[in-house]
């Protein structure tokens, strides 16, 4: 029997899941345990769950639970050094050299367990089959320009949360927006605008009546420099970092004479080698939303890397939708997306091992 378990998530602002109520009750019909966390943050009620027939298990217990369950979360798990022993699905951010996901391996080394990491379930073409891409590019693009509205105020982007849903977000944003209705209004460049990512922020542009320059592979093919990024007053990075990834913002940027105010890197892998942006070396979060890499005139990154929590609840639904039929099969879990993706996982651990050895 399969015993997946939903953990709770232990990051400040995270309030995803990516299992639903329902969805539980699919895997409960075929056999599957599922046990649920209590959690204090979730966007979606527990009460649900219980009437679906899941086990509730104390928040953060994930630990002590039996060793042929499988873990899963979304984001991150807490940086203790721990061994991990069991099987664990989430968002590892481990396997482009990140600092913080070698750290994460070694963990998995010494306890014995497997990542099953999100970003690589795959098919046999390499696409991802499911993802958050289209909520993290209407939140980031919404994040972007409230950037830029601060500047408009001569200010820096403080504090952001979340919102009950997309129209509750578009209100606060119309309603900025017209107060700041004679200010110059930005124009926007999306580079990866034919992606998930990149359709959900010319979404977001279009709803706020944002002009919207849209790049995609024929655009940047020719590795650059890219002169045209200069002349639109928010950059949306929409592509994500890997090898042979051209570099659309260099260090040089910050002082070249520019439109540019705001970058928001929606894809959000400073600590990778790949990245394309240039100018910044670190994420911002949700209290701290904008870094201001250059002062005179102003330009700053935001970059969160769990933008989707900014509409928890409909990202949660819309991802736990396009995950199930994979969670359904996990037992199978040698076989398919799932074989793929520990694969992935035994190729980077061959390097730890040989490092650690």
């Amino acid at each position: 029997m399969i015993h997946l378990w939903v953990r709770a998530e232990q990051r400040p602002q995270e309030e995803r899941v990516g299992l639903t109520a329902a969805g539980a009750t699919t895997l409960r019909a075929k056999g599957f345990r599922v046990t649920v966390e209590q959690s204090s943050s979730r966007a979606l009620p527990l009460a649900p769950y219980a009437a679906a027939g899941c086990e509730i298990a104390p928040e953060g217990s994930w630990p002590k639970a039996p060793k042929d369950a499988i873990i899963f979360g979304l984001k991150e798990l807490p940086e203790d050094g721990t061994p991990l022993p069991h099987r664990h699905i989430m968002f590892g951010h481990a396997f482009k050299g990140q600092s913080a996901g070698q750290g994460l391996l070694r963990r998995f080394a010494a306890g014995g367990g497997t990542l099953y990491d999100l970003e690589y379930l795959v098919d046999e073409t390499g696409r991802r089959l499911a993802a958050f891409g289209y909520w993290a590019g209407y939140a980031g693009a919404a994040i972007a320009l409230k950037c830029f509205w601060a500047q408009q105020r001569g200010q820096i982007l403080g504090p952001v949360s979340g919102y009950s849903d997309k129209s509750a977000l578009l209100a606060d944003l119309g309603a900025e927006q017209t107060a700041l209705a004679e200010a110059h209004s930005p124009r926007a460049l999306i580079i990866g605008a034919l992606g998930r990512v990149g359709t959900g922020a010319a979404d977001l542009c279009t709803a706020l009546g944002v002009p919207v320059t849209k790049w995609d592979i024929a655009e940047t093919a020719h590795g650059g420099p890219f002169p045209e990024v200069l002349a639109h007053e928010i950059l949306l990075n929409c592509i994500l970092a890997r090898p042979g990834c051209p570099v659309f913002v260099p260090q040089a940027t910050c002082t070249a004479p520019r439109a540019l105010r705001v970058i928001g890197d929606i894809a959000c892998d400073p600590g990778s080698d790949f990245s394309p942006i240039k100018v910044y070396d670190q994420v911002t979060d949700w209290h701290n939303p904008a870094l201001r890499v250059h002062a005179t005139p102003p330009l700053d990154v935001t970059a969160i890397d769990n933008l989707p929590s900014l509409l928890p609840r409909e990202s949660s639904e819309d991802f736990a939708a396009q995950l199930l039929p994979l969670l359904a099969d996990l037992d199978q879990i040698d076989a398919g997306a799932w074989g793929r993706a520990q694969a992935t996982f035994q190729t980077h651990m061959t390097d730890i091992k040989g490092a650690l050895a």
